[in-house]
């Protein structure tokens, strides 16, 4: 397993999937210059860039965060066994997640928080499992957090307008939660406790937030969706093609960044290809990535 040590937590990654993305790099990212990007190609392949298919190389996990008081999953990757016909890459998937869980030494019934970033189908698929075609909780004794104005978005009570595929997707890997009384839809900031707290980081989506962890005077930052690829870090004015309101997620991105450079604190992101982590230094107005090795 691949750990971090913050202060007297530990973060442990849950592996779903490692791949390439499914869109060529001048696709997916919004404001992308060819000649900027080729000059970190050193660095980025083979586990962040594959120049063959000219595509990003993506991670699909989620993070393990133990505190004395808390063992919280944060994002839920894409689940097995959902109907995704229209992202093929997590369409019908039979992983490991659940057994890469389990060799951590904790098991779905431990723990006692779920952090959403958002409801995209990659952060929330793991919400359920299927059991006797039925879908149910995957964590049943945990308490499921995620911002009610992303629920306002996505829920189709509550927005009738929404495609089909995000009604689907709602369907399997939320409504279930909601309808067991484990889900909390949360305004604004929200503290956990002392050590852990969820903030609103719009722009990805409207009700995207990241969470922050403080121990022992060390920090981390859990970004969600906020940085896609480890080239935004130098780059944070480009965009994903998945970001909703393109102004608010840059604001949002550097306002990150600058958290992580003044606080040195650690980025978790979901996405980032090998070693997953990083160090954010502040670098003449711009922002230099310096990888992180896992602990343990």
């Amino acid at each position: 397993m691949e750990t971090w040590t913050i202060g007297s937590a530990t973060v442990t990654r849950i592996e779903e999937q490692v791949g390439p993305v499914g869109l060529p790099v001048d696709k997916f990212l919004v404001g992308f210059d060819r000649q900027a990007f080729e000059r970190h190609l050193d660095w980025m392949v083979p586990d962040h860039f594959a120049p063959a298919s000219d595509r990003m190389i993506s991670s699909m996990h989620s993070w393990l965060v133990r505190t004395a008081r808390h063992t919280i999953l944060v994002d839920g990757c894409c689940g097995n066994h959902k109907d995704r016909p229209w992202m093929p890459r997590f369409h019908q998937l039979n992983t490991r997640y659940l057994e890469n869980l389990r060799a951590t030494g904790v098991a779905p019934e431990e723990i006692d928080i779920v952090l959403c970033t958002h409801l995209h189908a990659d952060h929330v698929g793991w919400n359920t499992r299927l059991e006797n075609g039925r879908w149910v909780p995957t964590f049943p004794r945990a308490k499921y957090l995620f911002s009610d104005r992303e629920d306002e978005r996505w829920n189709p009570a509550r927005n009738p307008a929404i495609p089909a595929d995000r009604r689907i997707l709602y369907e399997d890997s939320v409504l279930p939660v909601i309808e067991a009384g484990l889900a909390t839809r949360i305004a604004g900031a929200h503290a956990i406790d002392d050590s852990l707290l969820i903030e609103p980081s719009p722009g990805h989506t409207p009700g995207h937030v990241v969470l922050k962890l403080k121990s022992n005077g060390q920090h981390a930052l859990f970004c969600g969706d906020v940085v896609h690829h480890a080239i935004q870090v130098y780059y944070p004015a480009w965009n994903s093609a998945f970001c909703e309101d393109p102004d608010q997620a840059r604001r949002t991105r550097r306002g990150v960044l600058e958290h992580c450079a003044a606080k040195r604190a650690m980025l978790f992101p979901t996405h980032f290809g090998k070693p997953h982590v990083a160090a954010i230094h502040a670098m003449g107005g711009a922002f230099v990535p310096q990888f992180v090795s896992p602990s343990g």
